[in-house]
């Protein structure tokens, strides 16, 4: 007899919390091996397809593409074992029949004979997970209940709610009173940002699967309590100083902020996706890390006589970016502080004995830092290669989490769209990270000649809790020594 096991959205590593479907590679009926992809979704990471760690026939799926999930929610049901092939649904999926199949419980000995053997983080390679029953905040039905009972009146819930009637934010429906029990969250990060916020999630019912919270829900209750006190504020009167409350709330508080309607010709981007995982690393680099910068000129012209030379003899083309790494690595030896991370909860700065070495790709998708691993150990050959594949994974989205993660410090070659300085903004958690600008003739006193030469602008963008301005500066000075002579580096190799 069939029986029906449900493959929920996996833990795909590096602190994942979250997918957005792409592309379904199977539909409703069709017949799936083990650790055969289903489904390819994107993660703040990169493109992933998901196998099945079931075989048989697939009974329903859930979520469109374009839907984001968070880790642990159903993807979809699988039939399995004798009686599969006839255990196609004639229901759409979703339909309360789909639901009904996903809710049935397998035996642990079909579980065991169903074993994937493709390693995924929740999957075992042997032996499904045992299906774990999220518990449901108390109060949700009848909270959804008067929620429903009041739609109809819509100005009644946006000014006042009457006793034991929770309110609607936005369409999300708020309990009455805090539920006892645990809170259906998953995602750390939705956790992070209520407690920010000073939100209880035990008054928030979730929109996700089994009533779980997602992102979304903190978000809307947010701006429904502040369009709210934005409200009471107007309403208290004018300022002191004679001002309205009003314009002082207008000019203190971002357009959009409060989710009113879009004015005609403007354009609402979801942050989410490689966008959204930027815009979270970027903000959160600034808030936590106290950066400076600094930067120097230095003439390029003997490295680019050398990158020349070496290109002229026989053997595989070195690209500039590896030249420029292995510079890099060679300065991260002599100054270790930068190679380093702020434990904040320990207190303590972590200094590795390794150089995994991030450098900036600009794709389709948005921008990615690509890893370079042990890139110490690397030589200008091995370091063109690994920096040609990655940069084509990039491009083709076929990094994987784990090569977009454990940097130690990053290279960023802005110089590649004709500029010639920029302040970057340093790779949370790293230290630091190196700036290249574009290399181009300019007036440069040569020998005590003025002369046309190759001349770039190099910065450096550090963490100034690792280190004082006297280690950053001799860092940049030994970089840029190394660019205006590269045989300084036949010193340390």
């Amino acid at each position: 007899m069939a029986q029906v096991l449900e493959f929920k959205l996996p833990d795909l590593g590096e602190g994942l919390t979250e997918a957005e479907i792409v592309r379904w590679l199977v539909q409703v009926g069709d017949v799936v091996a083990v650790d055969q992809p289903v489904v390819e979704v994107e993660t703040a990471k990169a493109m992933v397809e998901v196998p099945c760690p079931y075989g048989g026939v697939v009974t329903a799926r859930f979520g469109e593409e374009g839907a984001e999930l968070p880790v642990g929610a159903p993807l979809l049901t699988v039939a399995v074992g004798e009686g599969a092939e006839g255990h196609r649904p004639a229901a759409d999926p979703g339909t309360d029949g789909g639901a009904a199949r996903a809710g049935e419980q397998p035996g642990a000995g079909e579980r065991r004979s169903e074993g994937s053997g493709n390693v995924l983080v929740g999957y075992g390679t042997s032996e499904a997970p045992a299906r774990r029953r999220r518990v449901r905040p108390q109060g949700r039905a009848s909270g959804a209940a008067a929620g429903s009972g009041t739609a109809g009146s819509g100005t009644a819930g946006a000014g006042s709610s009457g006793a034991g009637v929770p309110g609607r934010a936005n369409g999300r429906v708020r309990a009455a009173e805090p539920v006892d029990g645990p809170v259906p969250v998953i995602s750390p990060l939705v956790r992070r940002l209520a407690r920010e916020n000073d939100l209880d999630l035990r008054e928030l019912t979730g929109s996700g699967p089994d009533g779980l919270i997602l992102r979304a829900d903190v978000e809307y209750a947010l701006r429904a309590a502040a369009a709210q006190g934005g409200r009471a504020a107007r309403e208290a009167g004018p300022h002191p100083d004679g001002t309205v409350r009003e314009q002082a709330l207008a000019a203190t508080e971002p357009a959009g902020s409060t989710g009113s309607a879009v004015p005609p010709g403007d354009v609402r981007i979801p942050l989410k996706g490689v966008r959204g995982a930027v815009a979270d690393k970027l903000a959160r680099s600034r808030r936590e890390i106290p950066d400076a910068t600094c930067w120097v000129d230095a003439d390029a012209t003997e490295l680019m006589r050398a990158r020349a030379a070496m290109n002229a003899a026989s053997g595989p083309k070195i690209s500039l970016v590896a030249l420029l790494a292995r510079i890099c690595t060679a300065a991260l030896a002599r100054f270790p502080e930068l190679n380093s991370t702020v434990d904040t909860q320990a207190r303590e700065i972590v200094r590795f004995d390794h150089v995994h070495l991030g450098f900036a790709a600009q794709t389709d998708r948005g921008l990615v830092v690509p890893v370079v691993r042990d890139a110490h150990a690397r030589d200008a050959e091995a370091l063109t290669s690994e920096f040609a594949r990655l940069t084509e994974a990039a491009r083709a989205g076929r990094l994987t989490p784990g090569e977009l993660t454990g940097g130690t410090f990053t290279l960023n070659n802005y110089g590649v769209f004709g500029v010639d300085g920029s302040t970057p903004i340093v790779n949370h958690p790293e230290a630091a990270m190196l700036g290249v600008g574009r290399i181009v003739p300019k007036p440069w006193v040569h020998e005590g000649e003025l002369a046309v030469r190759q001349v770039v602008q190099l910065s450096l963008t550090f963490d100034h809790r690792v280190c004082d301005g006297g280690t950053a500066g001799g860092f940049l000075r030994y970089v840029a020594d190394c660019v205006e002579q590269p045989a300084v580096l036949l010193r340390t190799l």
